[in-house]
């Protein structure tokens, strides 16, 4: 969320639990409405458990014919906890069109403390030993210079920006709003449920968290360029949702583009009026209008933020792979003025019809590539532990069990007589005769040496040390 013209007000009455909808909204099952227009919130209604279709957490795909050892733990499912939905009903009625309410008892999880509480945020700022930017201040609609609330880190720690914290209580009391950064790189928890969750959406998935002191507002009204699911896991918010003033924006069109439109869009009447309470869950496509402010306490939210692959990152890789196209890279003639319309309109015609020509024969290989490349650069698989890994590596016996890495992006392609591995900085170059125990081990399904396919056992233990020293593979 943006940190501008954020104010603090005073005391707020209760708010009511108001949404504006059509009456016959209430109870129908929403459709897609076209991505052009917003769509009204409908009303939550309890829906019955379905079962969550496993996704596969690799693009490599499982070669058959394998023999593995069954997971015996139950798959995670962050979005029927926080949504009460399959990944399939969540698609189909709200993904991107529609916000969500859904109250703490409408949840299989209930309350959302143990991705986070206040006791943790605690431990955070006073035994962690935070720096900026992982921290952040705001009072009054301005950024708190961070030497406010920073220092040094002490003895042997040369650096100037550990988060100090007294000097966050001094903040905090005089009405600041404390900002936690990228909690899914730090805190194990919501490494673990926001990892779990970007691999069921298969979209890039990033966790603040938002702690505001009692009566206080957050932020002024904005929208994000983002989806946010809004968890509540401490005290309560009152919350104002507008419809968009801009459907679906890019992340280069932010709300302070459309500043004036967003202030008027948000002194009319508000499609959602509500309190959060602690277990409670928000969920706001990219672009709703959303001001909050909290009320007799401390109050503390999650911010998930999904960062949605969007047609326009198809169309960026779709002119990316178009650079190989020799007719489109030829040069315009000289002696003539080429902004003149009447000059330019023949060459232009000759551009459209060789981008067409271009279009037709486009490797659609690349852009997979072009778009596996984008989530590996902003998705984080589940962290690893680098000591255990080589100490496996170095005594892995047959029946050792491993599994590919949860969450992480890997890609794979044949050359000549080699398989590439592609990882997020590198490229794994294996021999192509263990393309098919490369396939099993890196399926998603827990294996050994002795179970992989086409492989003997000692080539397939030291197949499974090399994928473990370099990350790909973990401990099952």
């Amino acid at each position: 969320m943006m940190l501008k013209k954020i104010r603090r007000t005073g005391a707020q009455p209760e708010a009511t639990d108001t949404m504006v909808v059509p009456t016959a909204a209430l109870t129908a099952a929403p459709k897609r409405a076209p991505r052009t227009a917003a769509r009204p919130v409908a009303r939550v209604t309890t829906a019955a458990p379905t079962v969550v279709p496993r996704v596969p957490p690799t693009a490599v795909r499982p070669v058959a014919r394998v023999t593995t050892v069954e997971r015996t733990a139950e798959p995670s499912d962050p979005l029927r906890r926080t949504t009460d939905m399959s990944v399939r009903e969540f698609a189909a009625s709200h993904w991107g069109v529609a916000p969500l309410l859904r109250r703490a008892a409408q949840l299989p999880g209930g309350r959302f403390d143990d991705l986070l509480s206040l006791d943790a945020i605690d431990e955070l700022l006073s035994r962690r030993g935070l720096r900026t930017p992982f921290v952040r201040m705001t009072r009054s609609g301005d950024v708190i210079p961070a030497a406010r609330y920073t220092r040094g880190g002490g003895a042997g720690a040369e650096i100037s920006d550990q988060v100090a914290d007294d000097k966050v209580l001094a903040e905090f009391s005089a009405g600041a709003t404390l900002v936690l950064q990228g909690l899914h790189r730090m805190w194990p928890p919501i490494q673990d449920f926001a990892s779990e969750l970007s691999t069921q959406l298969g979209h890039p998935v990033q966790v603040n968290a938002y702690v505001t002191p009692p009566m206080n507002t957050g932020f002024s009204p904005h929208y994000d360029v983002h989806d946010v699911f809004v968890l509540q896991f401490a005290g309560r918010k009152h919350w104002k949702v507008h419809e968009p003033v801009w459907t679906a924006p890019l992340r280069d069109q932010p709300w302070n583009e459309r500043e004036a439109a967003v202030a008027a869009r948000s002194a009319e009447t508000p499609l959602i009026d509500t309190v959060l309470e602690t277990g409670d869950m928000l969920y706001l496509p990219r672009g709703y209008v959303h001001a909050a402010s909290s009320l007799g306490d401390v109050s503390g939210h999650l911010t998930v933020g999904v960062h949605p692959v969007t047609r326009r990152l198809l169309v960026d890789q779709v002119f990316a792979a178009l650079a190989d196209d020799v007719d489109l890279r030829r040069s315009l003639p000289p002696g003539v003025d080429l902004s003149d319309e009447t000059v330019l309109d023949g060459e232009l015609a000759s551009t459209i019809a060789a981008l067409r020509a271009a279009l037709d024969r486009i490797d659609r290989g690349a852009v997979a590539r072009g778009v596996g490349r984008h989530l590996a650069a902003t998705t984080r698989p589940a962290p690893l532990r680098p000591l255990e890994q080589l100490s496996l590596a170095a005594t892995l016996t047959p029946e050792t069990r491993v599994c590919l890495r949860p969450g992480l992006r890997l890609t794979s392609r044949t050359e000549g007589e080699h398989v590439l591995l592609g990882l997020p900085d590198k490229e794994v170059r294996l021999s192509i005769s263990v393309a098919d125990a490369v396939r099993a081990a890196t399926s998603g399904s827990i294996v050994a040496a002795n179970t992989l396919p086409h492989i003997g056992v000692t080539e397939g233990v030291t197949l499974l040390s090399q994928l473990l020293r370099d990350g790909i593979v973990v401990p099952a």
